[in-house]
């Protein structure tokens, strides 16, 4: 493993600086477009009811199915990339999502998006773990924490941008139309991308081991056994065992029965890992990487975070239009201030961490915490008379500083010691705590809110929901200071 790093080290040192950088814009390129895609789905859901007739439970699965797919083929899409060639997997997955960008846009029923709302999870969940490998692959040092932060920055400007893009988009087109460009703004970013990919990626796109006199079907099997199969099924059956039942927690409590079938296919896939590294072959996830403590640490972080953070824009988008009776545009254009201030900070944060380290992440986390007492105070004054509703502009400015000041950078951290080699398959483990921690937390607080809402009013069980949230940061804040205090024994 170590002869292959070096490899990568020698053969990425050779390419210039502006390759580097050109490569950097096609990453972010197809991750704005996976990212937009997201948010902009939910300001079109009520369009797709009424344009296609679809039922409650369609509407769940055209967010759930898309989460799904994505996170049950992360990580084997990031080992994948790390044996093949991440370049070519990663045009793989931009093909595939732009191909199922166009079904959706031209679904004539609620089946036929859903289908290819699955497909385009899988084309997400292949090009994503891509592009967290390829700035480990070529971007060092400080460059690479400038590299995370323009990609922090393309997170918060998206996430912010697709809200209100739906809704212009949903007002232009009308009921019908309007919904499918929602997913037809997709393609000709998808396309540009391609065209981009392969004119600037090296070449090969696809890594050629030498095999010399192999027979095909040897150095397929070869091939199979580098990818680990069997522990790519059992990993991917676990993820969507543990995040089904809360995807569909509202339609069976039998439904929960899933979860302990998780838990005991990642224990399973745990030893086949182990049992496959002692046999001398490379597994699917060298599991060495979390005694690698800036790792574990850094991935219960992220998991944490958007355990709590992901919840707080569901939360404000149902206050927004049904506690206080505002238009969808005007709901997603509360989160604008936030997503820029969000861009500005991951790119001063990117280019800051190298040189302080996690105390970026802790000074993030803080102004989370801030944001989040601030929003209460805004909701409970509102209630009262006192304060406009839209002095939660301000207040969810300093959780957009925090989304910039903690994502990136923590990114770029936790990545700082894994191996070259297992670059796109650690930061889609990361990327899986993310979907997982996304989806737990948005079950589980939103869940608490509508239960709250039964005995209370939306300004008692959104603040009741804020305040939730804002223990789950604290969890991550005592994690990141944990972290920072065994750093600082270490360099004694």
């Amino acid at each position: 493993m170590q002869r292959q790093n070096n490899s990568n080290q020698t053969n990425d040192d050779a390419i210039d600086d502006s390759v580097r950088w050109r490569i950097l814009v096609v990453l972010l390129s197809a991750i704005s477009m996976s990212l937009i895609s997201v948010s902009i789905v939910n300001v079109a859901l009520p369009a797709i009811q009424e344009g296609l007739g679809a039922s409650q439970s369609d509407l769940q699965w055209v967010l759930s199915g898309y989460a799904l797919t994505f996170g049950v083929v992360l990580v084997a899409a990031g080992r994948a990339g790390d044996i093949m060639g991440r370049g070519g997997i990663f045009i793989i997955g931009v093909a595939v999502f732009t191909a199922a960008s166009i079904a959706s846009g031209f679904a004539p029923n609620a089946t036929w998006l859903n289908v290819a709302r699955f497909i385009q999870g899988v084309g997400s969940g292949l090009l994503n773990p891509q592009g967290v490998g390829m700035i480990q692959q070529y971007f060092r040092g400080g460059e690479r924490g400038r590299a995370f932060g323009y990609f922090g920055s393309a997170v918060g400007v998206s996430v912010g941008v697709g809200p209100v893009l739906g809704g212009l988009l949903i007002g232009m087109g009308g009921v019908d139309l309007g919904w499918r460009l929602t997913f037809l703004v997709n393609v000709p970013i998808g396309i540009a991308t391609l065209i981009m990919a392969f004119a600037w990626f090296p070449k090969p796109l696809f890594r050629h081991e030498p095999h010399g006199a192999l027979s095909v079907s040897h150095r397929v099997l070869h091939m199979l056994r580098a990818l680990d199969p069997v522990g790519a099924v059992l990993l991917g059956l676990a993820v969507f065992a543990i995040l089904f039942p809360f995807m569909e927690s509202r339609a069976s409590a039998l439904n929960w029965l899933w979860l302990p079938v998780g838990v005991a296919l990642v224990a399973a896939w745990v030893r086949w890992e182990r049992h496959y590294a002692r046999s001398g072959r490379s597994p699917m996830v060298d599991l060495t990487i979390f005694s690698t403590q800036s790792f574990t640490n850094g991935t219960l972080i992220m998991t944490l975070y958007f355990m709590g953070m992901t919840s707080i824009w569901v939360l404000v988008a149902l206050y927004m239009q049904q506690g206080v009776g505002k238009t969808a545009l005007q709901a997603g254009a509360v989160s604008i201030p936030a997503a820029f201030i969000s861009a500005l900070a991951a790119n001063w944060a990117g280019k800051r961490v190298m040189k302080y380290g996690r105390k970026v992440v802790i000074g993030g986390l803080c102004c989370a915490l801030a944001g989040l007492a601030l929003c209460i105070m805004v909701i409970l004054l509102h209630d009262r008379g006192y304060l406009s509703v839209w002095w939660l502009v301000p207040s969810l400015v300093l959780v957009g500083l925090a989304q910039g000041a903690v994502i990136s950078p923590n990114q770029t951290l936790t990545l700082a010691e894994v191996p070259l080699a297992y670059a796109g398959s650690s930061g889609a483990v990361m990327q899986t705590g993310q979907r997982i921690g996304t989806s737990v937390g948005i079950a589980i607080i939103t869940a608490a809110v509508f239960a709250l809402l039964n005995v209370t009013s939306w300004t008692v069980a959104v603040a009741s929901g804020f305040g939730l949230i804002g223990l789950v940061i604290g969890l991550a804040l005592m994690v990141a200071v944990k972290d920072q205090r065994d750093r600082g024994r270490f360099q004694q």
